[in-house]
């Protein structure tokens, strides 16, 4: 089992920036060949907000964060990222990075699909 980390989130005024972080533990980083970011506010479901397959040859995003938000991988680092552009204060939530063992050649974006987690980082934008 992977281990997740994230690290990055903090406190930004509207229309700054944050770059998120997860790094993996281990050498089985290349077994979750499909990485991704998801979102949960206080008092809503978990969302899906980005993948990234292995060769970061296809990315999947969400409709509310298409134009602003960048997913990337650094495979020999073990790293997943995601540049945050023009923060809203409703992109305010815990931040989860998310690996999935799946080989699929179609975008991931439920949380079914993905089966290993992080611990979440916080990420809050004041308006």
């Amino acid at each position: 089992q992977v281990q997740l980390v994230e690290s990055g989130g903090g406190l930004v005024q509207a229309g700054g920036s944050l770059r998120l972080s997860c790094a993996a533990s281990g050498r089985t980083f290349i077994n979750y060949p499909w990485m991704g970011w998801f979102r949960q506010a206080p008092g809503k479901e978990r969302e899906f907000v980005a993948a990234i397959s292995w060769s970061g040859g296809i990315t999947n995003y969400a409709d509310s964060v298409k134009g602003r938000f960048t997913i990337s991988r650094d495979n020999a680092k073990n790293t997943a990222y995601l540049q945050m552009n023009s923060l809203k204060p409703e992109d305010t939530a815990v931040y989860y990075c998310a690996a999935s063992r799946r080989r699929a050649g179609i975008p991931l974006a439920a949380v079914s699909d993905f089966g290993s987690w992080g611990q979440g980082t916080q990420v809050t934008v004041s308006s």
